[in-house]
């Protein structure tokens, strides 16, 4: 599927575009955004990178991987970053995350973009299983995920070495029998 332009009430998913570095860094970059991520903050040239290399992987066939642009509908301001991969282990299978910036916060943009990605993996691409893990401090991403349909599973132990230390992952998923898209979702552009 591409282009990818799937819409909700108040956000929208697009491609990623090379304008798109400046406000991309803006979340990246942030100490904040990035608190509770895989990662410590980008530069601006490692965001560039990543703008870059997700664009590339938007035109690859079969696709694996959307790396997409959250966008207010309102002013059509980039207020986050959403990735979807397809697990090369599971058939119909997909891993999601995603990081907004932090002016964003407390106002229900992130269970939006969940179910914006749940759209985008049930509905356009055929998934049964899409998955998610949270660093086990992230308390708002907790009750976001939970909120947006998905069923915490567990924890994966000493996942992820971030900052110097090892760090354990909360995970969460949600099949596409549990998942019902609410009022207001609609694919933009097939």
């Amino acid at each position: 599927m591409h282009p990818v332009d799937i819409a909700g009430p108040r956000l929208q998913l697009r491609e990623l575009t090379s304008n798109d570095v400046e406000a991309v860094h803006a979340i990246y970059g942030d100490a904040d955004a990035t608190r509770h991520l895989s990662f410590e903050p980008r530069t601006r040239e490692q965001v560039r990178e990543i703008v870059a290399h997700s664009i590339t992987l938007s035109s690859e066939q079969p696709r694996t991987e959307f790396a997409l642009a959250v966008v207010r509908q309102e002013d059509r301001n980039l207020v986050g970053y959403a990735r979807l991969a397809l697990d090369p282990h599971a058939q119909k299978a997909a891993t999601i995350g995603f990081a907004l910036r932090p002016d964003t916060w407390g106002a229900g943009l992130g269970t939006e973009t969940v179910h914006l990605m749940c759209a985008l993996g049930f509905n356009h691409l055929g998934l049964h299983r899409i998955w998610a893990a949270r660093a086990p401090l992230n308390a708002a991403s907790a009750k976001t995920l939970l909120r947006a349909g998905m069923t915490e599973e567990g924890r994966i132990r000493e996942h992820v070495f971030v900052r110097g230390a090892w760090r354990d992952s909360i995970t969460y998923s949600v099949l596409d029998h549990e998942w019902r898209a609410p009022d207001g979702f609609a694919p933009a552009n097939g």
